[in-house]
């Protein structure tokens, strides 16, 4: 089985609060333990974390080894205030503030470091981003201090100005990437950069009267659509759920979002495992600090 590229341990794919509370005061050991065994019974032995700030992160790389997993982690993600980002990291002002942070995850056994450069999809509202994304020179000042410290970065991003600095500003993978045009796909290709796409956040809420049905529909449609073009176009594309969001549970989101991946690729079961095994192949070998 693929390993997941990108999901967070410490939300429960229910309720984001109620994930917050349960470990608030203290990581719900119990209840990290038990996900890392389903993990291991699944036999899914990858995960490429999206970070917190609660320490859950931190505790899952002391005993990932004991259930035979595979755990990156950037321990925090980092966003800019006043920006999106607080859900699961920590906020800086000045790039004197950023690298003081980058830092700090060093320091606490950090693999690689995911920044937040845009906010979220409008679920409401097809083609919408909430908040504003980040200016291309600050976009592409923050990848190089990253990668001067040996880091290689994860950038959570969306809308097609702010994919496309990302990508031009030197970002190793790109999550999310919702409304990227050709363009944008095109230059995936050229830099080999990684993506992605996280259909299930946005898939997985069809029909549960949570958001406007057309947005949704709306929505997943145009992502399985560049998916399709991507893989067409030799886009390293990564099997990564964002397990942990709501509509989204630990393992069974990474079978989920295979079964989005593989409707984009028209069924071909063999092409889409050869994109996914050759891109999951790059992230354990680039997203490891040098």
């Amino acid at each position: 089985m693929f390993g997941e590229c990108h999901g967070h341990m410490f939300m429960d794919g229910v309720n984001y609060k109620e994930a917050v509370a349960r470990h608030k005061n203290g990581v719900d050991r119990e209840t990290v333990r038990n996900r890392l065994l389903a993990y291991q019974e699944a036999g899914i032995t990858f995960f490429r974390e999206g970070g917190d700030y609660l320490g859950v992160s931190s505790y899952v790389s002391e005993i990932a080894a004991d259930y035979g997993f595979d755990y990156r982690s950037p321990v925090f993600a980092i966003h800019k205030k006043g920006h999106y980002g607080g859900i699961v990291g920590l906020a800086y002002e000045t790039l004197a503030d950023f690298s003081g942070l980058v830092g700090d995850a060093g320091k606490k056994g950090a693999d690689f470091i995911k920044i937040m450069f845009s906010g979220l999809l409008d679920f409401g509202k097809y083609g919408t981003i909430t908040g504003t994304g980040l200016a291309f020179s600050e976009m592409k000042e923050l990848i190089h201090i990253c990668h001067e410290e040996g880091f290689a970065v994860m950038v959570h991003v969306n809308g097609r100005e702010t994919v496309h600095g990302a990508i031009e500003s030197g970002a190793d993978s790109i999550e999310h990437g919702f409304y990227m045009t050709e363009e944008e796909l095109s230059l995936l290709a050229e830099r080999g950069t990684v993506w992605t796409p996280t259909i299930s956040p946005v898939g997985n809420l069809a029909g549960t009267g949570l958001f406007d049905e057309a947005s949704v529909k709306a929505i997943t449609k145009s992502q399985l659509t560049n998916v399709r073009k991507a893989l067409a176009m030799g886009v390293h594309v990564a099997l990564g759920s964002d397990a942990g969001a709501v509509t989204v549970p630990h393992v069974a989101g990474l079978h989920g979002e295979y079964a989005w991946l593989l409707q984009a690729a028209d069924g071909d079961r063999e092409r889409l495992d050869l994109v996914l095994g050759n891109t999951e192949r790059i992230l354990k070998e680039k997203f490891r600090r040098r």
